[in-house]
């Protein structure tokens, strides 16, 4: 849409634009999801002096089912999924999620949507609800994202451990998201590090079930201490 206008923008810029206006969008009263992707789209063609059609703002609210995952995610879940049980919090809405998931394939135990909570992370809702549905203590749950500004200040704040996955490296700047600070307890960078990380060296050995209490974390401790020689 923006060649067509003959506008020209670095990715860096264009998601740093789309990040801002999307997180303005969601701090407010509860819309869908598709009416955040529409505001958000309108908001980051105003920054560029035009204005989105009704086809351009429907096909973009539209397109979260063909928004493809990194490539690395979806085995990394599959292998996840043989030992731990795994949960989803995300500014979605169900159905939206249901076609994302497709392209991960994997069967989560809890899904939270922003749509269920009529909240938008990093709005707390989403996790209290996620942790009311869990009924787990806290010391067993790893929160696993990317961002920074969504997913690890409100967990931190709720505290729970989490672990970054950090795609950007010592790149400069926050990417689709709004810049943020926050302490992860552990960083990887991608799902596949984090998921041999978790599982531990033995995982081919191990038997399907459910976790040992404190597994993740004497794998994670191994790891970190693994860093450190290195």
């Amino acid at each position: 849409m923006l060649e067509r206008h003959a506008v020209t923008a670095a990715d860096d810029e264009l998601l740093e634009t789309y990040a801002r206006h999307e997180a303005t969008v969601e701090s407010g009263d509860y819309v869908g999801y598709r009416d955040v992707l529409a505001w958000a789209l309108r908001g980051v063609c105003h920054a560029y002096r035009i204005e989105p059609s009704p086809e351009d703002s429907l096909a973009f609210s539209q397109s979260v089912g063909a928004w493809p995952p990194f490539a690395d995610s979806a085995p990394a879940l599959a292998r996840l999924a043989k030992r731990f049980r795994l949960g989803v919090i995300t500014n979605c809405d169900d159905d939206l999620f249901a076609l994302s998931n497709r392209r991960l394939g994997v069967t989560f135990d809890w899904v939270v949507t922003a749509q269920q909570v009529r909240s938008y992370k990093p709005k707390p809702r989403g996790f209290e609800v996620a942790l009311e549905r869990m009924a787990v203590p806290h010391d067993r749950i790893l929160h696993v994202a990317q961002s920074l500004y969504h997913d690890h200040g409100p967990a931190k704040e709720l505290g729970l451990s989490t672990a970054w996955i950090n795609r950007g490296g010592d790149r400069p700047g926050f990417g689709a998201t709004p810049p943020a600070s926050a302490s992860p307890d552990l960083t990887a960078p991608d799902m596949a590090t984090f998921a041999s990380m978790a599982l531990g060296n033995g995982e081919a050995l191990r038997d399907v079930g459910a976790p040992r209490d404190g597994e993740w974390q004497r794998n994670v401790e191994a790891a970190r201490d693994a860093e450190r020689l290195r």
